[in-house]
């Protein structure tokens, strides 16, 4: 009997926002930076970037705990997960 993997398996998500995302251009020190700081330039760069929303909707979807992702911080992600319900 032959078991129909296709089952077993989850979708491969869509990343090909990735392909022209600013964040592609920076090194990720600057998007995962130290403990205590800033955020701004990351977040500054995520605002002009078209690929932002489906960042952000990725980080989300995937419990991206660390680092900036469509130009929210891990704690602005977490309030607006829990906001979501």
């Amino acid at each position: 009997m032959q078991t129909d993997t296709s089952v077993l398996t989850a979708p491969e998500p869509d990343m090909s926002w990735q392909e022209n995302a600013l964040c592609a251009q920076a090194g990720p020190e600057f998007f995962f930076p130290a403990p205590g700081s800033s955020t701004r330039e990351a977040k500054q760069l995520c605002g002009a970037c078209e690929g932002r929303v489906a960042c952000l909707e990725y980080a989300l979807a995937h419990d991206e705990r660390f680092g900036v992702w469509g130009g929210l911080s891990e704690k602005e992600r977490f309030r607006l997960k829990r906001n979501r319900g």
